[in-house]
């Protein structure tokens, strides 16, 4: 129905403008890359075939798909009457498009739009690749596993707080979170300056939490929380606490930002720079690590405890071992259901992370202002349609370009022995020509000796399996 509309809707401005005069012709065009394709084709074969399944024949079986899928879309649109120039469709499997594709990413590298980096990322365990935010949806019925945990500070009597100082024996941080599964990743508590935090005893512990959030804290913990003085944000910060998963790891408590608020949880923020957004913002400011131990299908790694929760899957056995582990360790004060909007992989319709990979992105800052200018000078039919637009691109964060996949167009980079990126315009060139000639096929047929220019071959580059995202290439 959706795309019924869409052709209906393109083809009543084309013939308006026809009969006005205008030239204009319609020019139909798929994009025949990416997972939704892929997926299906795998979900249509059986298990010990997929098994079996190489690279080369993956993508050929998606081509197929890709092909037979647009033969039945075009005869609906034609048996609806759209005007085009269905003989002459553009096709983003093309070997011409490929190549052109090619360009355009190789010129956004010369000219610094294009970067690779390790950050988080929203990651799908059941597609087991990185996703942009438009490939996400937010279900409101998710419900999440939330703990309240007490993390020990250790060097209070080293405060310049006579408060703090005072009751150094039993001072805890007290923080919340619905991710339990992020914790072995800590390494960092944050903390807002503008708030003011309260010393609350609480069964031989003297917690910290926001003064504005006592009562509700205490009515979570079904304790009277009695509140023994008020400390400011810059008071913590620069204290350390015991880690709450790894023995031996002291972490510190430092400034956030405003994102640290009073609204829900204690005003104090569990930071796990290799998890979330504006704790790998915080923790690139502070030099922390970006730890991040869970692999492509969002299990557990052997990095932390020795290895003790490896193999978990971290959103369902994996999750319930880190309540249990906290929970033993006297860190968990309380774990309770927590119903909010959370990020799902809109295609197999289950839950995404955020998990520190290393990926591509796409840069908006260097033509954030050029494009925003552009949509300025647009006659907007309706009105609101240029807010929508402007505020969209105002907020853009750099865009994951790199899919961890098969069925797409290969990121042209090779990698030197140290593993860093080796590109330039006489590999954006030589690869764009191949794809031209041959379509990127070829980039899983040949090794990288022969997809490089004869300068760069035995130097030992590599190539990988990542490909970037289906681009709209226009001339």
């Amino acid at each position: 129905m959706g795309h019924a509309l869409n052709k209906v809707l393109k083809d009543f401005i084309n013939r308006y403008q026809l009969l006005q005069g205008k030239k204009a012709t319609l020019i139909p065009g798929w994009d025949c890359h990416g997972l939704p394709i892929e997926l299906k084709v795998l979900q249509s074969l059986k298990s010990k075939e997929r098994k079996d399944l190489t690279p080369s024949a993956l993508r050929k079986k998606a081509k197929e798909f890709a092909l037979k899928t647009i033969e039945s879309q075009k005869a609906s649109f034609q048996r609806l009457g759209v005007w085009a120039s269905w003989d002459t469709p553009y096709l983003t499997l093309n070997p011409e498009y490929e190549a052109a594709q090619i360009e355009v990413f190789g010129k956004m590298f010369l000219e610094g739009y294009i970067y690779r980096g390790k950050k988080p990322v929203h990651w799908s365990p059941s597609s087991r690749t990185a996703l942009a935010e438009a490939e996400l949806e937010y279900p409101d019925e998710h419900i999440s596993r939330s703990i309240y945990a007490a993390f020990s500070i250790v060097d209070a009597d080293k405060s310049k707080n006579e408060l703090v100082k005072k009751h150094s024996d039993a001072l805890s941080v007290a923080v919340w979170t619905t991710t339990p599964w992020t914790l072995p990743a800590n390494r960092a508590v944050a903390v807002n300056p503008a708030i003011v935090y309260a010393l609350v005893e609480l069964e031989g512990r003297v917690l910290i939490v926001a003064k504005d959030l006592v009562e509700a804290v205490g009515h979570k913990l079904e304790k009277d929380l009695v509140v023994i003085g008020e400390v400011t944000g810059n008071d913590l910060a620069g204290l350390h606490y015991e880690h709450p998963i790894q023995d031996g790891l002291k972490c510190k408590i430092l400034i956030g930002g405003d994102y640290i608020t009073t609204e829900s949880g204690t005003g104090l923020v569990h930071t796990a720079p290799g998890h979330g957004q504006e704790d790998y913002i915080v923790g690139m400011r502070e030099g922390l690590e970006i730890f991040s131990p869970v692999d492509n299908a969002g299990r557990f790694t052997d990095e932390f405890c020795e290895g003790s929760f490896a193999g978990l899957s971290v959103l369902d056995e994996g999750n319930q071992a880190i309540i249990d582990h906290v929970s033993k360790r006297d860190v968990l004060l309380l774990e309770e259901k927590y119903n909010h909007k959370y990020p799902y992989d809109w295609r197999t319709k289950k839950p995404t992370i955020f998990r520190a990979t290393e990926q591509w992105f796409a840069s908006v800052e260097g033509f954030r202002d050029q494009a925003l200018e552009a949509v300025r000078g647009v006659q907007w039919t309706p009105e609101a349609g240029e807010k929508r637009i402007f505020n969209m691109i105002e907020g853009r964060n750099d865009w994951c370009i790199s899919r961890q996949r098969t069925w797409g167009v290969p990121i042209p980079v090779f990698y030197d022995g140290d593993g860093e990126p080796v590109l330039n315009q006489q590999i954006i060139s030589r690869v764009a020509e191949l794809f031209r000639e041959h379509g990127s096929d070829i980039w899983w047929e040949l090794e990288a000796e022969d997809l490089l220019p004869e300068q760069y071959r035995g130097e030992g580059l590599q190539k990988v399996r990542n490909y970037f995202v289906s681009w709209i290439y226009l001339s």
